[in-house]
């Protein structure tokens, strides 16, 4: 169960039209390595994880991406209000225009549309964070990508927040891993004599 509060992790307020720049913002909106599929990600492998910390830290963290993919969606929706057309034409951002408007649609910066390939739930709990790991190491880049791309303070802040975030989700599996390891590395005895089906 989740309680939606009413505002942004971070402050958002964008002045300046750019449909270029709301193009490439789209990667991490709806791209492979973005913020929606790593959301989907983590909250989807939280079930086969065999911790109680494992299971919490996958819920958190899926939970922080749905809130990251509101950050990202808000920076597209204010780098398009109030595009001209000419803006619009120049940025190449027509292809996208002529079927979502200025509209925020779940896709990466190419324009194709988000999909659940992008993602992987192996059902093993270290298979997925070893992924999940490299996820937030390949966000971290794109992120790095992004912030090389626009001088615009105000699209700037948001970004290298976002990016902080990954560094601390990346440590945070590592975390989640070594008490995995841990577990499985254990000896367990498991007493039998109250067995139903050796009766």
């Amino acid at each position: 169960m989740w309680i939606y509060e009413k505002k942004l992790m971070f402050p958002i307020n964008i002045k300046n039209a750019d449909p270029k720049l709301a193009k490439a913002m789209m990667e991490q909106y709806g791209g492979s390595d973005g913020e929606l599929g790593a959301g989907i990600r983590y909250l989807s492998q939280k079930f086969s994880m065999i911790t109680p910390q494992a299971k919490a830290t996958l819920n958190d963290i899926g939970t922080e991406e749905m809130a990251h993919t509101e950050m990202m969606g808000t920076i597209v929706h204010q780098l398009l209000r109030g595009a001209t057309d000419e803006q619009i034409l120049a940025s190449g951002f027509d292809t996208y225009y002529v079927s979502h408007g200025l509209g925020v649609y779940p896709c990466n910066a190419a324009g194709d549309p988000w999909t659940a390939a992008y993602i992987q739930s192996k059902g093993d709990p270290l298979t997925d964070l070893y992924e999940d790991m490299a996820a937030e190491k390949k966000a971290l880049k794109t992120y790095d990508y992004l912030i090389d791309i626009t001088s615009d303070p105000d699209v700037l802040k948001p970004l290298r927040f976002l990016r902080e975030r990954e560094i601390v989700h990346f440590q945070r599996f590592g975390e989640a891993l070594d008490i995995v390891r841990d577990y499985l590395s254990e000896n367990r005895v498991f007493d039998m004599s109250n067995n139903p089906l050796k009766k």
